[in-house]
């Protein structure tokens, strides 16, 4: 990435759902890129992949990792459904990051992320304790590929994420840092958590959201696009560049709508550049 300027937009994309010319054409040289639990990560999607990047000169800094079953729609179900906290699903799961870790290396991408679920804040819990090893496992493929891995923010507070993070105890572990999921879960203002685990920061997601409502405390805040919602998107850029973060800004819109969400990822490519 050392043709690429200090937090310079990018965009968070979908293998299988997106067109990388597409990203492109927002002006983006640079992204993560999702792959859902259900994309093959065989030889075609590495030959297709790797001829995608080198032809649009698109620099992929992280693969984020999704899972079959995941689901979003309030605090109930991330927590039977996300990350590596369902045992039923724990060990197909640390698998399936560990081939995306090795599809990543073959991709030449030296990070890899994902949501790991909500850690209990109880270290005597045995869900702890399992999701502790199952990220030291990762960790240690990870590190075998020459790659980081990155948890993303949102389902604990900051100071609990780096706890645990300080528990699992390696190197190349730390945190894909997204606003939005601190106010979408109700977890902490964003630019306060930032600062709180800053050393640990490899890479971060720029989206927007509203807090909860205070009267259902089942119920997640609602994701907005960039600069409608309540993070504070010139503010918390500010904060970045306080802290040192030259990594890029990588602009993510998650909705149904296919269509208005390129849309809104390109308006919030286009407010990036405005603030810079």
């Amino acid at each position: 990435m050392s043709s690429l300027t200090p937090r310079e937009p990018g965009a968070m994309f979908w293998a299988g759902r997106d067109d990388l010319k597409a990203i492109c054409a927002m002006g983006v040289r640079c992204g993560q890129m999702g792959i859902p639990g259900d994309y093959a990560m065989d030889e075609a999607a590495e030959e297709e992949w790797k001829a995608a990047l080198a032809g649009q000169g698109f620099t992929l800094a992280t693969l984020f990792a999704a899972y079959d079953g995941e689901r979003y729609t309030d605090v109930p179900a991330v927590r039977r459904t996300v990350g590596f906290i369902p045992p039923e699903t724990r060990e197909a799961r640390i698998l399936r990051t560990l081939e995306l870790s090795d599809f990543a290396a073959k991709l030449n991408v030296g990070s890899i992320a994902c949501h790991i679920g909500f850690v209990p804040e109880d270290a005597a819990h045995p869900d702890y304790a399992a999701v502790r090893e199952a990220v030291r496992r990762v960790c240690g493929h990870a590190a075998r590929n020459g790659q980081t891995f990155a948890l993303e923010t949102g389902q604990e507070p900051a100071r609990a994420l780096l706890q645990f993070i300080e528990d699992v105890g390696r190197p190349n572990l730390g945190i894909n840092f997204d606003p939005a999921n601190m106010i979408l879960y109700g977890t902490g203002e964003p630019v306060e958590a930032l600062m709180a685990v800053r050393e640990r920061v490899l890479s971060v997601h720029l989206k927007d959201g509203t807090w909860p409502p205070k009267d259902k405390p089942d119920a997640l805040g609602t994701e907005v696009p960039l600069g409608q919602g309540d993070v504070g998107i010139k503010r918390f850029v500010e904060a970045l560049r306080e802290t040192g973060f030259t990594g890029p800004l990588n602009v993510e819109r998650e909705t149904e709508d296919q269509a208005a969400r390129l849309r809104e990822l390109a308006a919030g490519v286009e407010l990036l550049r405005s603030l810079r």
